[in-house]
Parts: C-alpha cells; sequence; structure tokens
C-alpha cells in the first residue's frame, strides 16, 4: 500500500504553520482536543477519533522526529488494533509561503480487511484536515 502524501500551499510563514501544528491550543481549532503536546523527541500523547460508522479509536503517538519550522514526525497506532505508522509534517518556505507536505507512511500495517484502515479514508481526512481546517485556521490567524 502506498503512503498517503498531501501537499498544500499556505499564504504564512512556516513560524506560523509550525505554531498551528505544535500549539496546543492551536491545534484544538483544526485537529484533535489534545490537553498537552509537546515537540519534543519522547514525548506521548493520544486521542479518540472516529471511524466512518462512527466507531471510537483510542490513537496512540509518540513523537519521533523535530525540526524546528522544518520537520515534525510522530507514529501513529490505534489502541487493541494490530499496526504501527508514521505521520510526517514537513515544512518548505516559499517567500513569504509555506509549502507543507503531510506523509503517512507505514498503513499496511493496520488491518485490512477493516475499512476504517482503508488507504482512501486516510487519504480523505488528511486531505480534508489540511485543505480546509488548518487552511481556514491560518486564514483566520495570519
Amino acid at each position: 500500500m502506498k503512503d498517503v502524501v498531501v501537499e498544500v500551499i499556505y499564504e504564512a510563514p512556516c513560524s506560523v504553520v509550525w505554531q498551528a501544528l505544535t500549539d496546543h491550543e492551536q491545534m484544538r481549532k483544526w485537529y484533535f482536543d489534545l490537553p498537552d503536546f509537546k515537540p519534543e523527541v519522547g514525548f506521548k500523547f493520544e486521542f479518540t477519533g472516529q471511524g466512518v460508522k462512527g466507531e471510537s479509536y483510542l490513537h496512540l503517538c509518540k513523537v519521533t522526529e523535530v525540526d524546528i519550522h522544518k520537520r515534525l514526525q510522530y507514529s501513529w497506532e490505534y489502541k487493541d488494533q494490530k499496526g504501527f505508522s508514521l505521520v510526517t509534517f514537513d515544512l518548505f518556505e516559499e517567500g513569504d509561503k509555506t509549502r507543507l507536505r503531510l506523509t503517512h507512511s507505514g498503513l499496511d500495517t493496520f488491518p485490512q480487511q477493516h475499512e476504517d484502515f482503508d488507504r482512501k479514508n486516510f487519504q480523505a481526512g488528511w486531505t480534508e484536515l489540511l485543505t480546509k481546517f488548518l487552511h481556514n485556521h491560518l486564514e483566520e490567524s495570519v
């Protein structure tokens, strides 16, 4: 199974996009409501998300790489499910804009017979989060 890759260009500098990706107050406005988040290698966090039919999944994550204003990576697993994946946000400065490339790899390690772990659902979810929710949040912030 191929990785999910979503690229978006934002009308904001890398520092502003980085804050949106790493500040838990901003994350709650476009991503998930995390009680706390620290962009530090080894930091663990979890959140609950819903499947296509409303099932609840506890996501277990751990920050694996941080390069301020350039890269944030964390592991992405589910409680009581097989599989291990990585979510990587790469930021590229393009003048006064930022190109963000999200890569979600390892999706083939999740139960393939389960609809919620189908690649198309990850593609659709990340695309909506980045092109709609994060985009709108950054528009309001700049």
